[in-house]
C-alpha cells in the first residue's frame, strides 16, 4: 500500500483536503494510504511516505522539508487545487510525483 502524508501549517486544513482524496482513491479502486500532518511532524510521519505534498500555505519550505526527508518526493498543491479541495487532482498529483 502506498502511503501519501499532506503536511500543512497545523494538520487541520487539510484533514477535509484528505477525505475527498480517499473518496477519489477508493472510487478508482486505488488503496492508499492518505493523512494528514503538520509540517514540524514531517520528519517522524513522513520519513517513510512513498509522496509528500505540501499546504500552499507551507509552500516555502519545500526545500526543507525535502531536506528533512531524503528520498521521499516532496511537492507543493497548487492553490486552486486546494481551494477546491480537489481530491481526485490531488491523488493525481501524488501519483506524478512518486512516478518520478
Amino acid at each position: 500500500m502506498k502511503k501519501i502524508v499532506l503536511l500543512c501549517a497545523s494538520g487541520m486544513s487539510t484533514s477535509i483536503l484528505v477525505k475527498k482524496m480517499k473518496e477519489a482513491a477508493a472510487a478508482a479502486g486505488k488503496d492508499y494510504e492518505i493523512a494528514a500532518y503538520s509540517a514540524s511532524e514531517a520528519a517522524t510521519k513522513a520519513a517513510d511516505a512513498d509522496a509528500v505534498l505540501l499546504g500552499p500555505q507551507i509552500r516555502f519550505s519545500k526545500d526543507k522539508i525535502a531536506a528533512e526527508l531524503p528520498g521521499v518526493p516532496v511537492e507543493a498543491i497548487d492553490m486552486r487545487m486546494y481551494g477546491r479541495m480537489d481530491g481526485k487532482g490531488t491523488v493525481e498529483l501524488a501519483e506524478k510525483i512518486m512516478k518520478g
